[in-house]
Parts: C-alpha cells; structure tokens; sequence
C-alpha cells in the first residue's frame, strides 16, 4: 500500500519567463513521443533526513532488501559535484531560506570523478525549481567548454532544436539576472531505485558532504571544507507522486525527522556569505570536546 501525495502541479516561471513552464503546442506534442528530445525534465516530492553515518549505514542494508543499487553506484558509491549561480545579493539562497512557494538555482553539475573533468567533459546544466510542494529539474547536457561559456561567459552555444528553449532560458537568467558562480558542492552518494510497484521511487545517501566558494573549475585542484558535519549523512528520499508504506514506516520506526537543509545554502554560509545553520561543522566538536578540522583533503 501506498502514502498518497496531491498530485504534481506545473507552474509557468515568474519574470515573464514562459520557457519555464514546461508547455508545448499541441501541435510538437505528438512529435516529441517520436523523437524524444535531449532535455531531460522531470517533476518529483523530495523529503530529506539528516541521520548519523552509523544510522545511515543500518538504514542502507534495509533498503536493500527492497529497492535495487544505482547501476552507477558501486560498492563505493559515487561524486556528485556542483557548481551554483546566484545573484550579486544571493537571491536565489534568499528565496530557499524564506521558503517561497517558487524558487529556482542555476547549476553545472558533474557526476564522478571531478579531477578527470576536461573542456570535452559531459556534464548537465541544470534549472532546479520548486512550485509549491513539488521539484522540477531541466537540464541538458553539454560538453564542459560549453557549460562554461553557456553560463559563465552568457553566450548561446551549439545545440539541437530540441534544446533551444531551455538554453535560451538559462541564457536569459544569468544576463537578466547578473547572475554567476557562487559555491560550489560535492559529496559521495549511494542511490537506489524503486522495482515492481516502487518504480519511480528513488533513496540516496550522501557522505562527505563538502564545498568551497572559490576556485569554480570543477577539475582545480583545490581543498574543501566540511559544510555538514562528517558524521552525518544526508537522505534524500524522492517520489514521482507516493511513497511505499514500507518506507514511511521504516523512516517512523527509527524516528528520523524530516529537515529543510539544502546543500547550496550551507556552503554559502559555511564561506561566511551568509548567517550559518544549525547544521554546520562545528569549529569544536562539543561531544567529543576536541578541534575538528574544516578542511577536507580530497580522495
């Protein structure tokens, strides 16, 4: 048996963008169950969990009894590296803290191994927005020189027909806006996804979460700092439109309580751009009454 969500609402994007809202004539409706197009979209419920890594690591055997291991994530799991957009003001970090009903980021995000990123690189553009209750995420993929003049340098790159729109949209937000790169992300992920009746159902468990606010190159070599302590584990459970019961309970049984914590904002305030969160690295481990380092070398 399934917890049913209201089902997804689609909203056009404010400022007088229409290229957000994710309508098309009727007529390219048809066209597009031909010939499937290079941008990727999607709408999904996303709730997240802070557990211990201890907890996170019992959590993980029990949903693999149920669900089946990401075919990219291994024994070892996975990076997951980003590069976020904002405003001169942070306007984007503002709109997630006052919690507005739409909100969007800007990002170029890189999955694997970061310092094997080259000019010809694939990696995703990406415009991840809220609408009420519900996250959608737009993104194409591009080779990394064009990511990078796509959003750094606000010129239009090669691209198929298909793509247009949405490039044109980016395009538009990081001159309209004066937007560029602000944190930067990564963290290991192990992810699983749903089978038989769970399909579209998907768990990740990110480790290591750390970022820096400088030195944007995804492949510089680089330190990072901790921006969630290392001994807790980030759980992102996402749903097209319900979760399993099975999930729910096992969540309940072990007590883990749902939180606001977005990854952008708290490399944002961990480089002091903005006030920190109850989930930062603290400068001393209270618990264990010791320094912890805020500086992670890298794998």
């Amino acid at each position: 048996m399934l917890a049913r969500f209201r089902k997804p609402v689609v909203s056009a994007a404010r400022d007088g963008d229409r290229s957000g809202s994710g309508a098309e004539p009727a007529g390219d409706q048809g066209h597009r169950l031909r010939a499937p197009s290079k941008l990727h979209a999607f709408n999904r419920y996303e709730i997240k969990y802070l557990v211990e890594a201890s907890e996170a690591a019992a959590l993980r055997k029990e949903i693999e009894q149920r669900l089946d291991r990401d075919r990219h994530s291994g024994q070892e799991g996975y990076g997951v590296w980003s590069v976020y957009y904002d405003t001169r003001q942070l306007r984007f970090y503002w709109e997630k803290i006052e919690g507005l009903r739409f909100r969007r980021k800007l990002r170029v995000r890189h999955y694997g191994d970061r310092f094997a990123v080259r000019d010809d690189t694939p990696v995703f553009v990406e415009i991840k927005q809220r609408v009420n209750r519900v996250t959608q995420k737009r993104r194409v993929s591009l080779p990394y020189r064009d990511a990078l003049l796509l959003c750094g340098g606000r010129q239009m790159v090669e691209h198929e027909p298909s793509q247009r729109a949405f490039l044109q949209e980016v395009l538009d937000l990081v001159s309209r806006l004066d937007l560029r790169a602000v944190a930067m992300t990564g963290y290991t992920r192990h992810a699983y996804v749903g089978r038989d009746a769970d399909v579209g159902l998907r768990v990740t468990f990110d480790h290591r979460v750390r970022g820096r606010d400088r030195d944007f190159h995804l492949g510089a070599d680089a330190e990072n700092r901790l921006i969630v302590p290392a001994r807790m584990a980030i759980v992102e459970v996402k749903a097209n439109e319900r979760v399993p019961y099975w999930l729910t309970d096992l969540t309940a049984r072990r007590n883990l309580q749902v939180v606001r914590v977005s990854k952008y904002c708290q490399s944002v305030e961990a480089h002091g751009l903005a006030p920190r969160s109850v989930f930062h690295v603290p400068d001393h481990d209270l618990d264990l009454g010791r320094h912890r380092p805020t500086v992670l070398p890298e794998a």
